[in-house]
Order: structure tokens, then sequence, then C-alpha cells
């Protein structure tokens, strides 16, 4: 099932600046409390922020946005993703429904599997046919979340509806019709299939537009003409740089390429995508990545842009900011702009 908030029926009738979010980045989590609170004020719809992870010292999203839960009225909160392998469904429903309980319909509640060089490297664990893996892990959220039914029996998870026991039983039966989204993380056609199947939404990460709308899309219609429902949106990430000068722009987003060109996952989806030479370390292929993962320019050029991503296909926009000369005054500039989009 697709919540109401999501049905591609109602997409059309959300305003502009309801489809676009920010996304908070940090280790400090105060630091992170105020972006939340800050972009509240702005006028923004909705926050994202993404896993986190031992390596990188971040803080844990769900327990953070339990605090900004309870320090905000209205910005919605997603994640972007919470990692499977390192929580339970019934651990990860739990954490959700009690984020529910302090902000009941704020919290979009995104899962992936993660890169499998950070999960083998920080955690020593493998990674196991992550989209069968995940498909019985959705079954178990929407069981327990959408309802209160944990009940499964599969190869990766064995549960029962003990969930439903002890002091939690009030929770579950405050939170029967909350049906929080659930949405998963996607890069490669089979995995926005999947979603398309069984999710409330599919998340991109660093997916270059032109693959997004000519791959992404249709595989995540594919998938749910299969299942005969309607189409889930598809929320894109993308890079903003508030700078005109280009050069610097395309620098700055052509060294967080990098990185990710040299994790799996992502190198494969650049190939697939159509940038193969990028991931080899090719100057002039590594800028048209570049450019085809970033919105660039002065307010007037991005917003233009903004609005001409909504036109072309992509439902929602996942917005992060990279810094070129004062990431203070241009991540200002960025919450003015879309706070200030279309209501």
């Amino acid at each position: 099932m697709i919540s109401q908030q999501d049905h591609p029926n109602a997409l059309a009738q959300r305003s502009l600046r309801d489809r676009v979010g920010i996304c908070i980045e940090g280790t400090d989590p105060v630091d992170s409390l105020n972006k939340i609170r800050a972009a509240e004020l702005a006028g923004i719809q909705q926050v994202w922020m993404t896993a986190g992870g031992a390596g990188d010292g971040s803080p844990d999203t769900l327990t953070l946005f339990a605090a900004a839960a309870a320090q905000t009225e209205r910005i919605r909160l997603g994640t972007a993703i919470t990692m499977t392998y390192l929580r339970h469904p019934l651990l990860m429903a739990q954490q959700a429904l009690m984020i529910h309980a302090l902000a009941p319909g704020r919290l979009r509640l995104g899962i992936g599997p993660g890169a499998r060089e950070s999960l083998a490297g920080w955690y020593g664990l493998p990674m196991t046919a992550p989209l069968s893996y995940q498909k019985e892990y959705m079954q178990i959220l929407r069981g327990s979340l959408w309802e209160s039914n944990a009940d499964f029996r599969g190869t990766f998870f064995q549960t029962s509806n003990a969930v439903q026991m002890g002091n939690f039983d009030a929770v579950i039966t405050a939170s029967q019709n909350a049906q929080i989204p659930l949405l998963t993380a996607a890069l490669g056609s089979k995995a926005f299939q999947q979603a398309g199947e069984i999710a409330d939404g599919a998340l991109s990460w660093m997916c270059p537009v032109p693959y997004l709308l000519n791959q992404a899309k249709p595989a995540l219609q594919a998938g749910a003409e299969r299942r005969s429902r309607a189409v889930p949106p598809l929320i894109a990430h993308l890079m903003v740089a508030m700078s005109t000068d280009e050069a610097a722009a395309l620098a700055a987003v052509r060294q967080r390429v990098q990185v990710y060109a040299r994790v799996s996952g992502y190198a494969r989806a650049f190939v697939r995508a159509g940038f193969a030479r990028a991931v080899e370390g090719d100057e002039k292929t590594l800028d048209a990545l570049a450019r085809a993962l970033v919105i660039s320019g002065d307010e007037s050029t991005v917003r233009q842009r903004i609005q001409e991503l909504v036109e072309e296909g992509l439902d929602e926009l996942m917005l992060q900011l990279v810094p070129v000369a004062s990431e203070a005054s241009e991540r200002d500039q960025l919450l003015h702009l879309v706070g200030s989009l279309i209501c």
C-alpha cells in the first residue's frame, strides 16, 4: 500500500515547496538539531539525514530525529537511509513508532543495505542477497507498522507478535493507523523495480538525472505495474552549489564523485549510467558526471532548475549542499530558496 501523503494522485496537487527537501549533514548532534530547527523556521517542509555509521562519527539518525521531533512542530523527518543490516526490523519498527508518537505523521522511514564496503569494514558483517533481505525486512516493517502484525516466517527472519507485548503495547495501540511511509534505497534497475513493488517511495543517491529519468523511473513504474499498485514517488538526491563559479562548483562535486567511485555499488551505477570512464579517472567524463549530479548557479538559476527537474518527471528532490566558498552563507541561501518556493 502507499500512504495517502505519497499517493501519485495527490502528488500533482502538492506544492513545489512540499516536494523539495534538504539534507542535514554533520557529526555534531547539537549542530544537526540546530540545522533542523533553522530549516523549519525557513519554511522547509522536509529534511533528510543519512544513516551515519561507526566509521564516520555521525549521530544515529533515528535517535537524533526523536530529539528533533520534540523540538520542532511540523517539518517532516526522513531517513535516507537507515541501514537494514544493523537493526532487526522489529527494533526499527519500535524506534519509528516512538518518533511517530512524538511527531505524528512526520516520519518517513527510508531503509537500505548501505555500502558493502562500509558494512564489512566498519562492522565486519557480510552483505548477503541484499534485495531478498530488503524485501523480507520491508514485509516485517509493513506488518508491524501498518497492520500491528509482526508474525513472519522467511529465509532471513522468523518473527512473532511478541512486539505487541509489554509496555510497548500502548505505543502500538496509539499508532495502529500511523501508516508511516516506508521508502527503500535504490541504485540499480532491480532495486528501483523492487521499490515499485513494495515501497512507498524510492530513494536515489548520487544518481545522474538522465539515468533517473530514462532508466530508474521506468523500472519503478514496471515494478508497480507488476503488482498492480500505484507508482510510488521517485525521490532524487541531487547536490546543490550556490555559486556562479562553475569551475569551483564542479571541482567540489567531482571530489565527492571520486570518493563514491571507489565504492563498488556506486561504481557500477556510474557505469550503467554511461560514465564508465569517470570510474577510471578520466577528467572530461568526471566533469560530465558532476554536471549530471549538481544544480549550480545563483538563486534564480537554481530555482529555475528545481522547477524544471520536477516538470521533467522527478517526483521529489532531496538537495545536498556542496559548499564552494562559504558554507554558512551558502546554506542560508539554500534554506531561503527552498523555503520560499511556491506553496
